[in-house]
């Protein structure tokens, strides 16, 4: 059967950028939260209490969110092959830093600047995926990019535990030993990530002229077609009430998903079990997410449906930490951090497919970059929280359950949302349109 031309560029860019980016936010999202499996160890050695350990986990987020929408702006200006090369170079050699931790203000800086070195990468690539896919493409290849989280997750779990028992070796610790060998490669990937990412349709020499012109055309038409309602400016896009509302619903999600990569080692290794055991169970809820991710993001594609998929991930995340909360064996552990890391990774792409829906522009750089910033102070709030209750109260239940509420409280903002952009269409501007 002869592919039409959309199915062949679909199929070319799909290849060429989806997996390369994949691998970069594998690194990424491992170097964030391997924190988790250093814990296991480091915070003994050091001596971190769990409030310690949680507010330096946490600050990370701080340093993201200062810096997130100036570097999603350059990202912008100068273009995602120079700005992510950039990124991916710094954050790596900071990662790599963390290994010469020596007590809690190094411990806080280094975790506060690995921040600042990250900021600008995910909403840029978010960004740099609405140059390439059409809208009603982009929740999907959305979701294929965001399992590289959980991928991170399944994989780079029992490596980080295998890297631990490096302890001792040359005079380091295993912890110590983690935190270089896994920074490496985002250092190499970043100088990879100039020759071969391309910044825009109409520089795609790998694309034949036939295709690069359907691309930009195809593209050109969705822009032109939300010029009249979209938002171009910078401002508009930091000030948009929706930017601000979405912020808050990724709010919820981000504490889901860090509470879970910073704190689920920890949680599972209070079941008496082996630090490799903890690395190979902490896998199993990751690699069902993936899989519970890709199909929930194909449904919200097919149906043209976003908040309700928004809503209905983020309730059976929070019913997973409820139930996490409650659990006391490890099969109820695991299966409640299962249905946690479901609705978490599921909630991601639906809810990244809106802001481009009604911003274009310098405006959709900084309303993307805003909600990614605002919302992963989550990614502060969580593992705090967590660490703060877990100090005062000897449980992690209390903190699980508050995260839990976070991601309830996501899904009314998502609700109210819904409702507003119903009003909306009656007066012509558009949030949701019927097919996407």
């Amino acid at each position: 059967m002869t592919c039409t031309i959309e199915q062949r560029v679909m199929r070319k860019i799909t290849l060429r950028i989806v997996p390369f980016i994949m691998l970069l936010y594998f690194i990424a999202f491992l170097d964030r939260v391997n924190i988790g499996f250093a814990a296991l160890t480091m915070n003994e050695e050091l001596g971190f209490s769990p409030a310690v350990f949680g507010f330096g986990a946490g600050i990370f987020f701080l340093g993201y969110f200062l810096f997130e929408v100036p570097s999603n702006l350059i990202l912008h200006k100068v273009g995602a092959r120079i700005w992510i090369a950039r990124v991916m170079i710094t954050w790596g050699l900071v990662s790599g830093a963390m290994a010469f931790v020596q007590g809690t203000t190094s411990f806080y800086t280094l975790r506060f600047l690995l921040g600042v070195a990250e900021a600008g990468f995910f909403p840029g690539i978010i960004l740099y995926l609405s140059y390439w896919f059409p809208a009603q493409k982009r929740a999907q290849v959305t979701a294929i990019f965001m399992a590289a989280a959980p991928i991170s997750t399944a994989l780079g779990s029992p490596v980080s535990a295998a890297l631990l028992e490096m302890h001792g070796l040359m005079g380091f610790s295993g912890w110590q030993w983690m935190f270089v060998l896994e920074a490496v490669p985002a250092v190499i990937l970043g100088v990879m990530v100039l020759f071969w990412l391309t910044d825009r349709p109409e520089k795609a020499r790998w694309l034949s002229d036939e295709e690069r012109g359907w691309l930009m055309a195809t593209l050109e038409r969705e822009n032109a077609a939300k010029q009249a309602t979209a938002q171009h400016s910078v401002w508009k896009g930091l000030l948009d009430k929706r930017v601000l509302a979405l912020s808050l619903v990724y709010f919820g999600t981000s504490a889901g998903l860090y509470t879970l990569g910073i704190w689920s080692p920890q949680i599972i290794k209070t079941l008496g079990i082996s630090s490799m055991a903890v690395g190979l169970l902490n896998a199993v809820p990751a690699v069902i997410a993936v899989c519970a991710m890709v199909l929930w993001a194909r449904h919200s594609d097919k149906t043209g449906e976003r908040p309700w998929h928004v809503i209905g991930a983020c309730v059976l995340a929070a019913v997973g930490l409820f139930m996490a909360g409650n659990a006391a064996s490890v099969v109820g552990v695991i299966f409640a951090l299962t249905v946690v890391n479901c609705g978490i990774s599921a909630s991601k792409p639906p809810l990244w497919s809106m802001p481009t829906l009604f911003l274009s522009g310098s405006a959709a750089a900084a309303g993307i970059a805003t909600i990614n910033s605002l919302g992963n102070l989550g990614g502060f709030v969580g593992p705090f929280m967590i660490g703060l209750i877990k100090q005062q109260t000897g449980s992690y239940a209390w903190g699980l359950w508050f995260v839990a509420g976070l991601l309830i409280l996501s899904s009314l903002v998502v609700l109210w949302l819904s409702a507003s952009s119903r009003k909306a269409r009656a007066s012509g501007t558009l949030i949701q349109p019927k097919h996407q």
